[in-house]
């Protein structure tokens, strides 16, 4: 099979460097979703690349778990990126790479989080990652209504 990639844009109220902020600090994430209900520190140090956190989540109904490397951690350009090593979703592809990036809208009023998610199916039976997507908008839309709430 063939790498593939999807992408998507998520507008929120939130600016964009406290949401960049918020996201991580992986810790505090579960108190602001439903979707993400605990995240731990398997190795290495909070935030810092090439730490393992375990997280635990409510993806379609079910709990499930994801291990998952830090691969990129830039506060100044606002990307976090997590390598995906274990979990339901390695039993449907080969290798998955979630890339989130937030941005000032211009005009100043928002932000946008692009979410990328570079992946291989295991083989072509294997649906693309729409479920995840629609996971990713959930927890954006939730960790930004968690923010404006804490104003």
């Amino acid at each position: 099979m063939v790498k593939e990639e999807v992408e998507l844009d998520v507008e929120i109220k939130s600016p964009a460097n406290k949401f960049h902020m918020f996201v991580g600090r992986l810790q505090h994430v579960p108190k602001a979703t439903r979707y993400i209900q605990e995240c731990d520190l398997l190795e290495g140090d909070w935030g810092m690349v090439g730490s393992i956190v375990l997280w635990k989540l409510l993806f379609d109904g079910e709990v499930r778990v994801s291990k998952d490397r830090i691969e990129a951690m830039d506060f100044e350009k606002k990307v976090i990126q997590w390598n995906v090593l274990e979990g339901s979703l390695k039993t449907e592809y080969k290798s998955l790479l979630k890339t989130m990036n937030v941005s000032t809208n211009h005009g100043g009023s928002g932000s946008t989080v692009k979410w990328n998610v570079k992946y291989e199916r295991i083989d072509e039976n294997v649906a693309h990652p729409e479920r995840l997507l629609q996971f990713l908008v959930e927890v954006t839309k939730q960790v930004d209504g968690y923010l404006l709430s804490e104003e």
